[in-house]
């Protein structure tokens, strides 16, 4: 009997420690420390929610930077990559379309080299970032549906320079562009 009753009082106190005061404690010491990740980089324009800064989206108009592909088409909940091998014929069909199609929307020819983001979908299908190759590589098309001009199009390019995010703590990944982002900069810039 005395067995069972400290068996049930760890049961409570550890169900105490671990369910209830550990995450109420790292709650709190991460809306201290970073409140805008811990709430989910939640990006608002006009008292109105445009998205998140962590979660890619899809940017159907031409005037805009397209993010890169989903295998999820952006859906939150069922995230996750397709799973398909590199030797997939079905993966290999989405590849050939994804660059027939980025390459035919960019006035590309059948030779230029597309970045691999544009082509494959991450692992999670949300991943925001693409590279600023990737991001030039859709300036003219931009340049053409907003009707900017020569100066215009530098203007531009400064912006993909700017909105560059360099890799983490100078070592960890490569470049990018956070294209929702980039996306509201240029709004911004050229309403």
């Amino acid at each position: 009997m005395k067995t069972i009753r400290t068996a049930l009082l760890l049961f409570l106190v550890l169900t105490v420690l671990t369910g209830m005061v550990y995450p109420l404690v790292i709650t709190g010491v991460a809306q201290l420390a970073f409140p805008a990740k811990a709430n989910g980089s939640i990006l608002v324009e006009n008292r109105q929610v445009i998205g998140s800064a962590l979660l890619g989206q899809r940017f159907d108009s031409t005037a805009y930077f397209s993010s890169r592909p989903s295998a999820t088409e952006y859906q939150s909940l069922p995230s996750g990559g397709s799973n398909f091998a590199v030797t997939s014929n079905k993966l290999l069909h989405q590849v050939a379309v994804r660059a027939k199609q980025f390459g035919s929307a960019n006035g590309l020819s059948d030779t230029k080299s597309i970045p691999s983001e544009m082509l494959f979908a991450s692992a999670s299908s949300l991943d925001p970032h693409i590279s600023p190759q990737a991001a030039r590589l859709q300036v003219n098309r931009i340049v053409v549906a907003r009707r900017l001009n020569t100066v215009h199009k530098k203007k531009l390019l400064r912006l993909i320079d700017e909105q560059t995010e360099k890799p983490q703590f100078f070592c960890l990944g490569e470049e990018r562009v956070n294209v929702l982002q980039l996306n509201l900069q240029l709004d911004k810039v050229f309403k």
